[in-house]
């Protein structure tokens, strides 16, 4: 089992150079003790997401952490100059020493594509178009391409990313696009839904049509929890509660501005109990967390697991602390 860490990073009021600061110190924790990911998200205009590129939050990341890899999940394509995006993809891998994964994708808000000036209907072309150019700048000696959005010709692509032929890629939310391409995945949802996925993410893998990892021998499907781990099960929950409101309070903040909810909840609107039941998040000692995992990868076969840690409104001595007792009592135990 490999452990990750998904992190949308939110705004929570204070000071924002703390902020960085706190997360950057989280991650050098993370990076020794055994995390194998860190994957960043990137959202815009909304109290969600403190650090919107990705890339820049990633550079400080690298400097301050030895082995974890890290990586965009995802980098929103139709908001980036395609070329600017490659060199910063060559630039990170370098200064991260080939700890690079880039995710890939549009994102799921459409108030966002609309606050950046693109139209709706736009957004899957633009992704199409962005993801085509990417893939043919990061290998090729000159860049020519004609597409809806972009046309080049033999444009000389001076830098190249440290690995062969590129940096992993990823795509997350959708089995069956990044089954058939060979790309990294990672999805949430009740064990049971878990394993379905896991087992038609491999099949699909075996039989792709095409790889766009080349470089990567096996693809990774893992699954996401929100977790957070106090030394009795009753503590746990009393706290979480509480964040978990917030948390969902800052993912739907941008819908609600705009009159609408959003229209995939992965907070379940805020519902404690149901996101408990659903199993996206786990709330409880490290015993309860560690028997969720193993049973992760018994009965889904999953062997990466992706843990939220700092969510909502938890503190970051509350986040650190669950985090040791998760390593302490999770991730070692099963690394071991």
């Amino acid at each position: 089992m490999q452990f990750g860490i998904f992190d949308h990073m939110e705004q929570r009021g204070g000071e924002l150079g703390a902020l960085y600061e706190q997360r950057l110190q989280m991650l050098a924790y993370a990076d020794a003790a055994g995390f194998a990911r860190y994957h960043k998200a990137e959202h815009h205009f909304t109290t969600l997401d403190a650090a919107p590129s990705a890339m820049v939050f990633l550079a400080a990341v690298s400097q301050r952490t030895k082995r974890i890899r890290l990586g965009s999940l995802v980098s929103l394509l139709p908001f980036y100059h395609p070329v600017r995006f490659i060199e910063e993809v060559c630039a990170l891998d370098h200064l991260s020493e080939g700890r690079l994964d880039v995710g890939i994708g549009k994102g799921i808000s459409p108030i966002e594509h609309r606050l950046w000036g693109n139209p709706d209907e736009e957004a899957v072309a633009r992704t199409a178009d962005a993801i085509e150019i990417v893939r043919k700048g990061l290998t090729a000696a000159r860049l020519t391409h004609s597409g809806g959005f972009h046309t080049f010709d033999a444009l000389p692509m001076l830098l190249t990313p440290k690995q062969t032929p590129h940096p992993p890629l990823w795509y997350p939310g959708n089995v069956e696009f990044a089954g058939s391409h060979r790309l990294n995945t990672v999805v949430g949802g009740p064990i049971a839904a878990v394993h379905a996925q896991v087992a038609r993410f491999h099949e699909l893998v075996a039989n792709a049509q095409h790889d766009w990892n080349p470089g990567v021998a096996s693809p990774l499907i893992g699954a996401t929890r929100h977790i957070y781990v106090a030394s009795t099960r009753e503590a746990a929950h009393a706290r979480a509660r509480v964040a978990w409101k917030r948390y969902d309070e800052n993912l739907s903040s941008l819908w609600r501005a705009h009159g609408m909810e959003p229209v995939f909840s992965p907070s379940l609107k805020g519902n404690f109990e149901l996101a408990i039941g659903a199993q996206v998040l786990l709330a409880g000692t490290a015993d309860d967390v560690r028997s969720h995992v193993e049973a992760l990868s018994a009965d889904a076969a999953l062997d990466y697991f992706v843990g939220s840690f700092a969510w909502g409104d938890l503190a970051h001595e509350e986040v650190m602390a669950s985090m040791r007792l998760f390593v302490d009592g999770v991730l070692r135990p099963l690394l071991d």
